[in-house]
């Protein structure tokens, strides 16, 4: 079902045959956003049972989510399933039922509003841009405009207890950054394949600002064929002695072989879904 940002309900389209959306997957297309000055479609899938109780359900935000539901959306065709993947785990009693609400990115922006500082980066024919680092203003847009809409239409339970984040590689990076500058909002988070190269590692500035781990479970992978995959080891270990422990609020998973690639995170996207939403 295809809706607009000011009804739940209302059916705008009907879905075409090229698309693979599985379940009950309600569509907000364009949704403006103040924060960030523009607009982006949001898909809201809604766990087996939803129609029929009144029950209320944790809320899973996921970054590029043009990515995870569809494959005529995704990039280079290569969606990751989490709609079958969620329905498939839900149905078996191995994970809470949860709204799973993918926010596409901001196209040409998508940089600037997942970068948690101003950095330069390598853009095609190998020259270097500069992002504005809008993380900050991308935040404010999911806290102040997004959740606020999911929460009063949907049942969501919407408590930070209940409510993760989460993304792959500039996505896996403003997950984390999410929770640990909003851990009132976000407790949940998937850090898959993150980004820690960004702006001269700033991630590990935010851990070693910490005085002691947050309340987040936190899920953090890569795969060994990734560029500059070991700085993933020396993240957990920065968590860990934090105050993280290895199992309970951090599961740290390394992926033999595994590249920088949607087809690599859909292949594990339902042990994060396991880690993070267990029965």
């Amino acid at each position: 079902m295809i809706c607009n940002p000011g009804s739940a309900g209302e059916l705008l389209r009907d879905m075409s045959d090229e698309h693979t959306l599985s379940g009950d997957v309600r569509v907000h297309a364009n949704f403006p956003s103040r924060s960030l000055g523009n607009r982006r479609d949001v898909l809201v899938y809604l766990p087996p049972g939803y129609r029929r109780s009144r029950a209320r359900y944790p809320v899973f935000y996921m970054h590029d989510g043009q990515n995870i539901f569809d494959r005529a959306t995704a990039y280079g065709g290569v969606e990751w399933g989490v709609d079958e993947t969620a329905e498939r785990l839900i149905l078996a009693g191995e994970m809470q039922p949860v709204i799973i609400v993918g926010v596409a990115n901001g196209g040409a922006a998508r940089i600037d509003e997942y970068a948690p500082t101003a950095g330069l980066y390598e853009v095609g024919g190998g020259g270097k841009q500069r992002s504005q680092g809008l993380a900050k203003s991308y935040g404010r847009f999911l806290t102040h405009e997004l959740k606020p809409f999911i929460d009063s239409h949907y049942r969501t339970k919407p408590e930070p207890e209940f409510t993760g984040t989460g993304g792959s590689s500039m996505g896996g990076l403003v997950s984390i950054c999410l929770g640990l500058t909003l851990p009132k909002v976000f407790t949940r988070l998937a850090v898959m394949s993150p980004s820690i190269w960004w702006d001269d590692a700033v991630l590990f500035r935010y851990i070693d600002g910490l005085k002691r781990a947050l309340p987040l479970k936190i899920w953090l992978d890569t795969g060994t064929d990734e560029p500059g995959w070991n700085r993933a080891r020396v993240v957990r270990d920065c968590l860990l002695e934090k105050g993280w422990r290895m199992g309970e609020t951090l599961k740290y998973v390394e992926v033999p072989g595994a590249k920088h690639t949607e087809s690599a995170w859909a292949a594990r996207i339902d042990q994060v879904l396991k880690f993070l939403f267990p029965v």
